[in-house]
């Protein structure tokens, strides 16, 4: 299948970037508020308390760091913060690994070097020629800002052909928040969305200077409330493993799990499969699909057209 070029509807200033520093203030202000006094072993004042969750004095307590020091992190001057404060401070806001990770990049981001633009991602052939021989399993590989790379025949037809879309077009968040077809297709479309925005999150943390991401972020945060609400959240995530629940319009509902694998290339690229159950009905109906190839993703798209007319 295709693979897609660094290409976007619209030119990027290549001086736009996410602002690190209002990330990193966001970013902790958010897992702060989520936090209850409870929570944590402190008393609560009820109607005494101005803000939701903890306080600024009460985080910087359960993380053994002064209340000025905390409050110049939270306000985004992450430059001199130590590796063992960043630990203690996510330990206190009882960070998940990815949201720690998360912290890190955004307390005390990477050098790069200076590029005009952010580089081509390549898809490895002998990537390319495993997907083609995976016949009965969707498979894609996916790459930064949750574009898709290149794809299997099973994964067009489960998913759509994503060869008859435009390259830039070939990404999951502009899928999911402006095509309604995906709102059809994902039985749990929030949790879908709320998957693709925390992943991108990640990505902003790693790379907040990535002209591309950033039109992406307000080229979404322009088109879809429900991309701004959840970008607001500051929710971030790894791509793992998992269920979806499917509804396609040719075999109906499908239950498949998923797992993600990073590729160790150091391409932040991931192969992502999908495989149902043995002897289950979701099984017949990938097999069903895959006697069908691109045949059921044509009439698919037939059949789903008359339903998604504004």
């Amino acid at each position: 299948m295709d693979e897609q070029p660094e290409s976007s509807p619209a030119t990027p200033d290549p001086g736009r970037h996410l602002d690190r520093r209002a990330e990193l203030s966001e970013f902790l202000r958010t897992r702060r508020a989520r936090l209850k006094p409870e929570d944590v072993g402190l008393p609560d004042f009820g109607r005494h308390r101005r803000v939701p969750g903890l306080r600024r004095e009460e985080l910087a307590q359960l993380a053994g760091v002064s209340v000025a020091y905390y409050t110049r992190l939270e306000q985004g001057n992450g430059r001199n913060v130590s590796a063992e404060v960043l630990e203690a401070i996510a330990r206190a806001l009882r960070l998940s690994d990815a949201e720690s990770s998360h912290l890190t990049h955004l307390a005390k981001p990477k050098q790069h070097k200076k590029k005009p633009s952010a580089p081509t991602q390549h898809v490895r052939p002998p990537l390319r020629r495993l997907l083609d021989s995976i016949e009965t399993v969707p498979a894609y590989i996916s790459g930064r800002r949750s574009d898709i790379l290149v794809w299997n025949r099973m994964a067009a037809a489960v998913f759509g052909d994503w060869s008859e879309l435009p390259p830039q077009e070939r990404n999951w968040a502009r899928l999911v928040f402006l095509r309604p077809e995906y709102r059809e297709l994902f039985v749990e479309w929030e949790q879908k969305a709320t998957d693709i925005v925390s992943m991108l999150r990640m990505d902003a943390g790693c790379h907040p200077d990535d002209p591309r991401l950033s039109a992406l972020v307000g080229e979404l945060s322009v088109k879809s409330e429900e991309f701004r609400r959840l970008w607001a959240t500051h929710d971030v995530k790894e791509k793992t493993y998992g269920v979806k629940r499917l509804h396609h319009p040719l075999v109906g509902d499908l239950t498949l799990h998923f797992e993600g694998f990073h590729l160790s290339d150091g391409s932040e690229q991931s192969l992502v499969t999908y495989h149902a159950e043995p002897d289950s009905p979701s099984a017949d109906a990938l097999r069903l699909l895959a006697s069908w190839g691109t045949d059921a993703t044509l009439a698919g798209a037939s059949t789903q057209r008359p339903d998604l007319t504004p």
